[in-house]
């Protein structure tokens, strides 16, 4: 069964960071509805300008971050001590955990195009070790679909043969996050599991999705089902990405990069940032 939209959100034009321009779409006012996803934001422009400020070095706990670059590039470091830099296809995927502070810079690009998702940590993990780890496209899959390519970002799919793909595994919520890019016309439909969470984002262009038409820089949650529909609706072909994972249901308290269960693991967070005990693992300094 095909499944349908439940909620839709269309991004608005903001600023982040040291004054980067993009679109939010997903935040504290979403997050139980499309439950584990709670922040999304999107880049697109072709103005350096924009974005060339990037992020100064700023704390997370209690969340992953899962940026995706289909065009551009973003360079990471952190008090765990790597440092590292993902381009156009790739992925950067960060488990907060227990801790961690990090810069993002952004180099000028022809155009710099993509998302950073913030996937929620369950409450037995929030304060897990943290991690890092870069998925660069020799790691991506490309798996062709009539009228369509699916790319592998992480996790896992089956095709209509009954063939399993694997692309990388994160070690706490289980997370498939495909990129679709669909050809004008075209549709398909993707398999996904019935109890899982499904989120879907018009990257670029609009899509008929859920039974929706969606204009581009949209978020959709789509319930009830084991497939998803999605049909390119314009005359260029549609670029979705289409994310699941597993809903927590649990207390969220949220304070701007700190996502808690309670009031008090919150004002714990900001007294360790006070008191310079934020960083609780052995890792290395900046």
């Amino acid at each position: 069964m095909l499944r349908h939209a439940a909620n839709v959100v269309k991004g608005y034009r903001t600023q982040d960071g040291a004054g980067v321009s993009l679109v939010r779409v997903l935040g504290d006012q979403t997050a139980r509805d499309f439950d584990p996803f709670l922040m999304l934001d999107s880049f697109d422009s072709t103005n350096p300008d924009d974005y060339t400020a990037g992020f100064p070095l700023h704390p997370h706990r209690g969340i992953e971050t899962v940026s995706y670059l289909r065009e551009g590039a973003m360079h990471h470091r952190d008090t765990m001590g790597f440092e590292d830099t993902v381009t156009s296809g790739e992925v950067q995927w960060m488990c907060a955990g227990s801790g961690v502070e990090h810069e993002e810079t952004i180099p000028a690009a022809r155009r710099l195009l993509g998302v950073q998702l913030w996937l929620n940590l369950p409450a037995a993990e929030k304060m897990t070790q943290p991690t890092y780890h870069a998925v660069k496209c020799d790691a991506i899959e490309s798996v062709p679909l009539d009228g369509a390519v699916l790319r592998l970002l992480a996790g896992y799919y089956v095709d209509e043969n009954g063939k399993s793909h694997q692309g990388f595994v994160g070690s706490h919520l289980p997370l498939d996050y495909y990129e679709l890019t669909v050809e004008a016309g075209h549709s398909v439909e993707i398999p996904v599991d019935e109890d899982r969470s499904v989120l879907a984002f018009t990257l670029e262009g609009p899509a008929l999705i859920g039974g929706l038409p969606l204009g581009e820089k949209t978020a959709v949650k789509l319930v009830e089902g084991d497939r998803v529909g999605i049909t390119a609706t314009d005359e260029k072909p549609s670029v979705v990405l289409l994310m699941s994972s597993v809903a927590l249901r649990e207390p969220i308290a949220w304070g701007g990069p700190i996502v808690m269960n309670s009031t008090a693991e919150l004002r714990q967070a900001f007294r360790d940032l006070d008191e310079g005990t934020f960083i609780r693992e052995d890792v290395r300094s900046l």
